[in-house]
């Protein structure tokens, strides 16, 4: 079992940047795949971001590529999510996932996720 909380969401103007974190609990976090996901109002959750057990690998949906950055700190039990040049599209709540443990692969799909965070929300204004 592992439980997720995320932090450091906010109000932002258009442009600006925001870090979110992802605290993990237990003694596994550096073997799992975590990712990032949002889900805004009236529609699906989606993915964003993902990275494997060693944060070595990663992966970006094509909206955010180059302005997001995912990382994480096994020794912090930490996931981040730096977001650069924020757009009004990215307003959403934000969610960090984990995976049971696994090998060196990162994970685009929900359904590859067994556990969540609570989310956080991101809101950037025009």
């Amino acid at each position: 079992q592992v439980q997720l909380v995320e932090s450091g969401g906010g109000l932002v103007q258009a442009g600006g940047s925001l870090r979110l974190s992802c605290a993990a609990s237990g003694r596994t976090f550096s073997s799992r795949a975590m990712g990032w996901f949002r889900q805004a109002p009236g529609k699906e959750r989606e993915f964003v971001s993902a990275i494997n057990s060693s944060g070595r690998s990663t992966r970006y949906a094509d909206s955010v590529k180059g302005r997001f950055t995912i990382s994480r700190d096994n020794a912090k039990n930490t996931m981040y999510l730096q977001m650069n040049s924020l757009k009004p599209e990215d307003t959403a709540v934000y969610y960090c996932a984990a995976t049971e443990p696994s090998g060196t692969y990162y994970y685009y799909r929900l359904y590859d996720y067994n556990y969540w965070g609570q989310g956080t929300q991101v809101t950037v204004s025009s």
